[in-house]
């Protein structure tokens, strides 16, 4: 009894270390440590084991795959730094300024084009907020929706491709790179519409919207709009056009979209040396966090397996003799609530690699089961206490504008990811039919 208790220990000792807020890559690692020590001391678990370590952190490091992941962020950062997001936040809002809630609508709508061409959360909430929450709080928005709508959109970033932690995923769960950017494709167009509706809904039943003033927009000339969208579109399609057309490899496309935003920057003359310093430096930063966190998650995994702990995981499960879909909501359940405490990259390094054999051997498609992970990892963004996006759009929110408010305003968007996931879940061709027809 004592045997199988030790490895389940890991996930509540592993929960407490990271409330002290030292380096998740290094809580990983030292966990697992420590308890390869205790099984060592009890006689059920080898240190030999751990001479594995070495062949897997240099399979990490020289994986293919994976260099698409500075790439992509090195992608985003120029793509962020050269002004992009604003001129499109200015150009959108412009086209839809007759439309009901054409504010909140353009964030939506930018939301979804900078998640399609830089995929970096934070940059999209802190630059959206800085530039569309003051207006439309003067234009007569409440606060919760405000709020809501530009955290939510900025993370949408997470599934819509090229998405970081869809190249993550499709590494650990042994799936195509291009398959899934293929299958997120529908479930982040279902998410934006969603989106939408939700906006006009609340617009139309709310009243007071009727008293709105939308905010006076300088008139765009038909060069400018086409500066704003032409050239992050062109990006996209490079970027995306590529992969799903089988012209080059996830990996080869991410290089090719950070040629492209290097050229869109100096385009728009927003690159100097001090700029792509910053940037090159942002870059490596965030690169590292993503592989010490792999490599931490690699210590824990092994100590993990070598205490038979995906075998005890195993029987547990079939002990219960649940079926496979109540195992999948099981699942969702541990994914949902851990992303109120957990960074979505430390879910995925830490929980995918153990479930991933027990979900596989009950028949799920692993391509369907990435994008509802990836779906449910996004709602790790919104949910307090932990949620980024909170934290990154309280750091620019005006005074006026309360942790409570934008707990508020989020909390529909939570439940909006929640109802897309059951849909993608009872009507699994939303995911699959793209892939299957292109690939």
């Amino acid at each position: 009894m004592m045997e199988e208790l030790i490895p389940l220990l890991m996930f509540p000792v592993l929960l407490i270390f990271l409330l002290s807020g030292y380096p998740v890559a290094f809580i990983l690692s030292g966990t697992a440590l420590l308890f390869a020590g205790l099984g060592h001391y009890l006689d059920i678990f080898y240190l030999d084991d751990l001479g594995f370590l070495p062949s897997r952190i240099f399979a990490i490091v020289s994986n293919f795959t994976l260099l698409a992941v500075p790439l992509f962020v090195f992608m985003g950062i120029t793509l962020e730094k050269s002004g992009v997001a604003e001129q499109l936040l200015q150009t959108i809002s412009y086209l839809l300024r007759r439309v009901r809630s054409s504010m909140t609508l353009a964030v939506i709508v930018v939301g979804a084009l900078l998640a399609a061409s830089t995929g970096i959360v934070g940059a999209t909430v802190v630059t959206m907020g800085v530039l569309s929450l003051p207006t439309m709080l003067q234009s007569g928005y409440k606060k919760e929706l405000a709020c809501g709508t530009i955290a939510a959109s900025g993370t949408l970033g997470q599934i819509i491709p090229p998405s970081i932690v869809l190249v993550l995923l499709g590494d650990m769960m042994n799936v195509d790179v291009g398959d899934l950017f293929a299958g997120a494709i529908f479930p982040g167009i279902l998410l934006v519409g969603l989106y939408i509706a939700y906006v006009l809904g609340v617009s139309f039943l709310d009243k007071s919207s009727e008293d709105r003033i939308e905010p006076a927009l300088k008139p765009a000339s038909t060069k400018e709009i086409f500066a704003a969208l032409i050239p992050p579109l062109l990006l996209v399609t490079l970027v995306l056009g590529t992969i799903l057309f089988g012209i080059a490899s996830p990996t080869e496309a991410a290089s090719c979209g950070a040629v492209g935003a290097i050229f869109i920057g100096f385009w728009k003359g927003k690159l100097n040396w001090k700029v792509c310093r910053n940037i090159g430096i942002e870059t490596a930063q965030t690169t590292s966090m993503v592989f010490m966190i792999l490599i931490g998650a690699q210590f824990f995994g092994v100590v993990f397996r070598g205490l038979s702990g995906d075998e005890v995981i195993t029987d547990i499960i079939q002990n219960l003799q649940w079926g496979p879909y109540w195992v999948l909501l099981a699942l969702m359940l541990i994914l949902f609530v851990l992303g109120f405490f957990l960074d979505f990259l430390e879910i995925c390094f830490i929980v995918i690699p153990i479930v991933l054999p027990i979900m596989t051997g009950l028949g799920f498609d692993p391509l369907w089961l990435a994008i509802l992970i990836a779906v449910n990892l996004q709602t790790s963004f919104l949910t307090p206490p932990f949620g980024f996006a909170l934290f990154y759009l309280k750091g620019v929110a005006p005074p006026e504008v309360s942790t409570m408010d934008i707990y508020r305003g989020v909390m529909p968007f939570v439940a909006i990811q929640i109802f897309a996931l059951f849909i993608l879940a009872v009507f699994p061709q939303i995911v699959l039919w793209l892939p299957k027809a292109i690939f």
